[in-house]
This record gives structure tokens, C-alpha cells and sequence, in this order.
């Protein structure tokens, strides 16, 4: 079966540098042969190793393609540009700082992240899709669902992960399955210092398979820093982090400053 990593760009919020900075860092994290795949609306730029297709039209109204990032349900589609085999789909804005390896055989029809640890001490699991694996072709239903039901899903739903924490036990592919907890980590959550120590310490290193980033800041943040704080208030950060721009620069990224 192959292995297939796949990642979507459209608009401008990221440049292909973050497409080809993700592509080689799977290859430095992968053990054997995998494809690298990219969906987006603009190909220039990307590394001529990353395969590149449109992304699938399934008439989601402009308003979808701002709010949420509901263009990744375009991943289950039943034809996939004849790709088969297991997929892991990565956002963009990700850190790949572990091995990848067995992340394509942790079992599961639908595999994700679960941000509840992160946010709350207790409760049911909160779907992230960040990270997701999958086999290609073979959740078709989830888009078949979401074109037949566009407007009241669109309404009823803020973003495409809530879609899918609602909807997609309801067809047929039994429950969702989550990735362990030590596989990934969240940037907000475990690598940012507590309030006021943020002010004199850079944020800790990543020591899972996986970094998320979620809103501000972004990776670009702590690599091409804005002047002044590129964090949240009432959280601090300012400057270069060292240890993105040593990650960022490692697989072909350039650095303005």
C-alpha cells in the first residue's frame, strides 16, 4: 500500500517555502518510499518533487473558503486524482519533529488528533484535523453527506472538524479513532512559557512526532518575528526562537532577518 502525505495551500496566508519546508522534513522523518502530495490553487513556487493537483471542486460557496478550512473534506472524495493507499494529512502550519513512520499504520478508518487534553482537564474528545490519516477512497461518504446537506452543514457547523466530530459516526464507519496522546504536542499548550516567565525564556523545544500550531502565533512568527510581541496577549513573545529557525532553515527555509 503506498504512503501518501498530503497537505493543501490555497490563498495567501502560506507561501510554497511552507509546502517545501513540510516535504522536506517528512522525508527526513520517513523510513522507505512515500508520495508527497499537495492540493492547491497555486503550484508556483513548490518543489518539482511534490506532486501537485487542484483542489476538488465540490461547489463549497466562496464564504467556506474563508471561515474554518472546509476545502480539506475534498480529501475523502472517491477519487482522489487515482491515488490509493493510506493517507496522513498535514496542515501546513506543522512542525514534523519525529519519526512519521508508524503514524500509517496506527489503526483506524479516521484518525485525528484529540485537542481536549489541551484545553480541558476532562470530557469527551474534541476533533482536531490538523493531523489525520485515512485510506484514500474510501470515506466517500463524508463528501457525499456534506454536498447532499451543504447549507444546513454550513450552518450548522462553524469549521470542517466539528462537521466531522458530528457527522461522521453517523455514516457508517464506526467511531473516530485519536492519535496518543504523546505523539503530538501543541504549541500554545506545552512549548509556550507560563505568563510573565514568557517574557525572559524562549518557548521550550518539541519532543513529540508532531508540533501544531493554532492561530497566533504562527510559524512564521518565531522565525521572521514582527517588532513587538508576536504572541497573544496577555502572553509575550518577541525575536527569533532559535530552535524554529534552526528546524525552518534545516529543510530549505529562508530567513528575511
Amino acid at each position: 500500500m503506498d504512503r501518501i502525505v498530503l497537505t493543501m495551500k490555497w490563498g495567501a496566508l502560506y507561501s510554497a517555502e511552507y509546502v517545501n519546508v513540510l516535504y522536506n522534513a517528512a522525508k527526513a522523518n520517513m523510513d522507505g518510499d512515500f508520495k508527497f502530495v499537495c492540493l492547491t490553487d497555486d503550484a508556483n513556487g513548490i518543489d518539482p518533487e511534490v506532486i501537485t493537483y487542484p483542489i476538488p471542486e465540490i461547489g463549497l460557496p466562496q464564504s467556506a473558503w474563508k471561515a474554518g478550512a472546509w476545502p480539506k473534506l475534498t480529501v475523502f472524495s472517491d477519487d482522489l486524482y487515482g491515488l490509493n493507499g493510506r493517507a496522513l494529512f498535514i496542515d501546513l502550519d506543522t512542525v514534523i519533529s519525529g519519526d512519521l513512520t508508524e503514524m500509517f499504520t496506527f489503526p483506524g478508518a479516521f484518525v485525528c488528533l484529540d485537542s481536549r487534553p489541551w484545553r480541558y482537564k476532562s470530557g469527551p474528545a474534541r476533533t482536531g484535523t490538523g493531523i489525520f490519516g485515512f485510506d484514500i477512497g474510501r470515506l466517500g461518504a463524508v463528501v457525499d453527506h456534506m454536498v447532499s446537506n451543504m447549507d444546513d452543514m454550513l450552518s450548522a457547523y462553524g469549521n470542517e472538524q466539528d462537521f466531522l466530530h458530528g457527522e461522521f459516526g453517523k455514516l457508517g464507519f464506526g467511531d473516530i479513532s485519536y492519535w496518543p496522546d504523546g505523539w503530538l504536542q501543541s504549541f500554545k499548550y506545552h512549548l509556550r512559557q507560563p505568563l510573565i516567565v514568557d517574557r525572559f525564556r524562549h518557548p521550550k523545544e518539541p519532543t513529540a512526532k508532531i508540533l501544531c500550531f493554532h492561530g497566533k502565533p504562527r510559524p512564521i512568527d518565531l522565525i521572521d518575528p514582527p517588532k513587538g510581541n508576536w504572541d497573544k496577549s496577555p502572553h509575550y513573545g518577541r525575536g527569533q526562537v532559535p530552535w524554529m529557525v534552526d528546524y525552518w532553515t534545516r529543510f530549505g527555509g529562508s530567513v528575511k532577518r
